[in-house]
């Protein structure tokens, strides 16, 4: 599987991972495996007393592992200064010292910012807009970056498909439809290993329906032929048509991508999110992700139905992104 080859990549490399809700038992069991393995540097965040007690409750050992508790962090004067200037004076010095920076979500980011991690997973317990936003606010997307976005590996039996975006943009326009795509071609290629052929999806193949969707889609699938990209793109098309060749062939014969595509770029964030979970819950696939996209640092959302293994698998992912865009 791809995550055992990124691990064996990222091992030993002493890569710190924070996760934002430390005591979470799923996070603790992670932690515990990520240390055992040497995978990464685990360190937890939040209440250390809190920590301590629900790990000692599931016989989970905390040794080697950090612990970093926003209300004894010795360094949060110069964090506070660092985030008033980030922000430009949109926030005072007390409210970051003494409100914002004891958001977790807020306190982790600028652990990212400031040095102290090398990147950052939360969401096990805090809804996708708490654990971004602040990431967005002090972190930023990378230089020549206009959005962030996110993917999902699903994976089953050896085959592996990349969906996109199923968490961060409502209802992108044609512009960002391109930037979505750029970013997850990027990912599927360098972070999976996918050679990407990607769809461009919605409920018409080439013409056969009208409508905004449509437009939108077929509109972002000309400008990215128009851009020299290294990569097979088509659309816009249904999904059978996308997946099945002998359906392809019906309905867009001349199309590279057509019946054999295995990256798929969404029209909104509604069905992206409905199809992706349709296909882990009711088709057996497994997904891996949201891999967020576009940030200027390794800073991902977790799904709050997330195991302990899907955590670990996340926390390789975040790992071999510093490893691979920001060493």
């Amino acid at each position: 599987m791809i995550t055992d080859t990124l691990e064996k990549i990222i091992q030993g490399k002493g890569i710190r991972v924070g996760f934002m809700e430390g005591a979470d038992p799923r996070v603790l069991e992670a932690a515990y495996y990520l240390k055992l393995h040497d995978t990464v540097q685990p360190v937890l965040l939040g209440c250390e007393e809190e920590i301590r007690q629900k790990a000692n409750e599931l016989q989970f050992s905390l040794e080697g592992i950090e612990i970093i508790d926003p209300s004894s962090f010795e360094n949060i004067d110069s964090m506070a200064l660092h985030m008033v200037s980030i922000r430009r004076g949109k926030w005072d010095l007390d409210t970051c010292k003494d409100k914002i920076l004891h958001n977790i979500s807020y306190f982790g980011s600028m652990l990212v910012k400031d040095g102290y991690l090398d990147g950052l997973l939360g969401g096990c317990l805090l809804p996708t807009p708490e654990v971004l936003r602040p990431a967005l606010q002090v972190v930023k997307p990378a230089p020549g970056e206009t959005l962030v976005s996110s993917c999902y590996l699903l994976r089953k039996e050896g085959v592996q498909y990349i969906m996109a975006d199923c968490t961060i943009n409502i209802n992108p326009n044609a512009d960002q439809l391109v930037e979505i795509t750029l970013q997850t071609a990027k990912t599927a290629r360098e972070i999976f290993q996918i050679e990407p052929k990607v769809a461009m999806l919605s409920y018409s193949s080439f013409g056969s329906a009208g409508g905004e969707c449509v437009e939108k889609m077929s509109e972002a699938t000309k400008r990215l032929k128009r851009m020299p990209i290294t990569f097979d793109v088509d659309g816009e098309m249904q999904f059978d048509c996308a997946i099945v060749p002998e359906v392809a062939k019906l309905k867009a014969p001349n199309s590279k991508v057509a019946g054999y595509a295995n990256t798929f770029i969404f029209p909104n964030l509604s069905s992206s999110n409905i199809g992706h979970k349709i296909a882990a819950r009711l088709g057996g696939w497994e997904a891996i992700g949201p891999v967020t996209q576009g940030l200027n640092a390794p800073i991902s959302d977790l799904s709050r139905g997330v195991t302990a293994k899907g955590i670990y698998k996340m926390a390789i992912v975040i790992a071999y992104q510093k490893y691979k865009y920001f060493s």
